[in-house]
């Protein structure tokens, strides 16, 4: 599936690099699985550079809608779960 990441133009390279992590951690959990503690730490880093609830939800809503994959249920299960735990999202 081809789409888009959703980037702000105002980002640095390197946070641009971080976000696009996050959204290939949220991708990994739907396809093949992913270490809690691994996506927590490119959830953490994405939210030092969106801090912001509204900016947070934009960005993930456009993601899902590209994507299908919802950032909001993986961040979920994520803290749900205890560390050493692996995350497998259904679709």
């Amino acid at each position: 599936m081809e789409y888009q990441y959703p980037i702000d133009q105002d980002w640095s390279t390197e946070e641009i690099v971080d976000v696009i992590k996050y959204f290939e951690s949220i991708e990994m959990a739907y396809e093949k699985g992913i270490e809690r503690e691994q996506f927590m730490n490119a959830y953490r880093r994405f939210k030092e550079i969106v801090p912001g609830k509204a900016q947070e939800k934009n960005i993930c809503d456009d993601f899902e809608e590209q994507s299908g994959y919802s950032s909001y249920r993986t961040v979920k299960l994520a803290k749900e779960r205890s560390a050493g735990d692996k995350l497998k999202m259904e679709k």
